[in-house]
Formats: structure tokens, sequence, C-alpha cells
């Protein structure tokens, strides 16, 4: 790591900075912060995820409700707030408090033409308790439950935090049934898929899901199990193919919807 970006890392810690979303997602204000990505000191969010932004403009309409599991500082979750408008609905949930916080201000800050948003401090797991959650050297989107290795980005461990873990198919039981989950939890994804067993076979979502390498089998059994079909999301739609493997960016789609 060069010393420059070492720098910019440090200086970025406790840092909060107001963004806009682009035009096509009602141009909200986000508050962000680069010590969750340094790409947040880039002033245009198109620049800073473009491919995410467009994943809510393919799979997010009028009504929709929509689950952001892993919400970092809720780029998703607002973008896809607006796009469902207030037929739809949007719950957000991340473990890390301080990204929580930020949420709840750039909710407070919106339209009230956007869907309703509820925000939850928790992580995802294969079961409801506690877990220890490790806050990232680096970049804060790279924090994850200990129980699972994380990502190689982490830098190590700023501190070791408890925090109470949620299954999918608790929140089945407690919000709106979703449409769209997008899942972003490093490294946790096997385990959070494995706690969602109805919400594949009942409430049948689209999957939108970040795969690591040492979830990609498990994760392909468990949708192909529930008889989704696999696709790689960073792959413009027309190109599409299916898959039987997982990719880093997977799109999963239940079967009779296609």
């Amino acid at each position: 790591m060069s010393t420059y970006r070492s720098l910019a890392e440090r200086l970025s810690r406790g840092l909060v900075i107001r963004r806009r979303l682009p035009a096509l997602f009602g141009g909200h204000l986000l508050y962000a912060t680069p010590d969750a990505g340094l790409r947040f000191w880039r002033r245009n969010l198109l620049a800073v995820d473009r491919l995410l932004l467009s994943w809510v403009d393919e799979l997010v309409e009028a009504g929709s409700v929509v689950w952001d599991l892993g919400a970092n500082v809720g780029l998703f979750t607002l973008a896809a707030a607006h796009r469902a408008s207030r037929q739809g609905s949007v719950v957000a949930v991340e473990p890390d408090d301080w990204l929580t916080s930020l949420i709840h201000r750039s909710v407070a800050a919106a339209s009230p033409e956007i869907a309703p948003v509820q925000v939850l401090t928790a992580a995802l797991s294969e079961s409801v308790g506690l877990a220890e959650f490790s806050i990232a050297r680096r970049s804060r989107a790279g924090s994850h439950l200990t129980a699972v290795d994380g990502s190689t980005q982490t830098g190590g461990s700023r501190e070791i935090r408890t925090v109470v873990t949620l299954t999918g198919d608790w929140l089945l039981d407690h919000v709106p049934t979703p449409d769209l989950v997008k899942i972003d939890i490093e490294g946790a994804e096997g385990a959070c898929l494995r706690g969602a067993s109805r919400v594949l076979a009942e409430a049948r979502p689209t999957i939108l899901c970040e795969v690591s390498r040492d979830n990609g089998v498990d994760v392909a059994e468990i949708l192909l199990g529930h008889d989704y079909v696999l696709f790689d999301a960073a792959v413009a739609p027309s190109e599409r193919r299916p898959r039987r493997a997982v990719s880093w960016n997977t799109l999963a789609i239940p079967a009779e919807r296609l």
C-alpha cells in the first residue's frame, strides 16, 4: 500500500462529507465518509460506484420492496428508495452503528416521496444472537464478523465489537417481503443464505450478492438448490448467460421468473 493511500485512509477516519445522488436517482443528499471507501472523496457518485447504481436502475421499480444487507453508508439504500417511491419500501441492515447513523441522516434529509426506509443496526448470519464484529483498520467497508476471514483489504482490526445478528427468515417475519435482496457482507454471505431458507423458498426474491472466493461453492449450492438461475451481474443484461457457478457479483433469479 502506498504512503499516500495510507495517509488518505488515516485522514478519512471520522470524517463526514455530503454528496448528491445523480438526478436519475432524485439528487438526494447522501451523508458519506471516505472512511467507508476512499472513492467517496469523489463528488460524482456515478464515479464512486456506477455498477451499483446501474443495478438499482435495472432491478428496482415503483412499488419494489428492497432489502439492502450490508448497507455501508446507504448509497444503494437511498437510490433504491427513490426508485421504489412511496409505494415501495426499503430495509437497510448494517452492523456498524456509525454507518447506520449516516443512513439515518440521509433518509431524514430526503424527499418524502422516497420509499419508507427501515434502518437496522445488525449483522446477517445463520442464527439470531450476538457475535463479534471487527472494524477494519483500513476501510470500514471491509469490516466483518470475526467468524469469517473478511477481505484481504481490511488491513487488520481497529477494534472488536459485539453486535446483534439476525437471519433473513427472522426479517421475513418482521418487515415487508422482499422483491430484491442485495447482499454485501464481507464473507458472511454463505451463513446469511443458510439463515434465509424460507426467504428463498417462499418469498422468491431476486438476489444480488457479492460472493467471496471462500463462499463460492456454498452459495452456489444453496441458490441452485432453491431453483435459482445464476448470472454474472457485472455483465451487461443483454449479454448475460446462465451459469452453474457464482461470480464475484452474482445475480440470482428464480427459475420460474425466466
